[in-house]
């Protein structure tokens, strides 16, 4: 069934607001594979002129996983996560983010589109990343959403 892109586009999202924590912080740069200490190591991260562990890159996708239900927008939209793939993500950085922020994450899905026919679906998802009202960070996602009806 094809999304419905006027609805899909009118979805509200409720912000989200993450605290930064520094141990999460630092399982993500093990986990990523970071091997500058500025991103595991405070004392390192201050005499590189840091407040505390900045956040690592890519780090606010994750952050978006901590809604209470992250997946219930498909749901919604009568998207079966059987059918999703991951398509892209991107990200516009605006100012560092520290261990210790306060993160307010706004998303809003800006577009759907269909290749092959309507076989394939594109959803393009914006994430406004702020603390105290500026911004950090937006970030883009594109899910691609498989119809095996539609394939020819």
């Amino acid at each position: 069934m094809p999304i419905d892109v006027e609805k899909a586009k009118a979805l509200p999202f409720d912000p989200l607001i993450v605290d930064v924590e520094r141990g999460r912080l630092r399982f993500f740069g093990c986990a990523t594979g970071q091997t500058d200490p500025v991103y595991l190591d405070v004392d390192a991260a201050r005499a590189a002129g840091h407040p505390d562990l900045p956040v690592p890159p890519t780090f606010f996708f994750s952050l978006g996983l901590e809604a209470p239900d992250p997946f219930g927008y498909l749901d919604r939209l009568g998207v079966d996560l059987r059918f999703v793939l991951h398509g892209e993500q991107s990200f516009t950085y605006h100012r560092l983010a520290y261990a210790g922020d306060r993160l307010t994450l706004t998303e809003r899905i800006v577009d759907v589109y269909a290749k092959r026919g309507g076989a394939l679906e594109f959803l393009v998802r914006e994430t406004d990343v702020t603390r105290a009202g500026e911004p950090v960070a937006q970030g883009r996602s594109v899910l691609v959403v498989r119809h095996p009806e539609g394939e020819r």
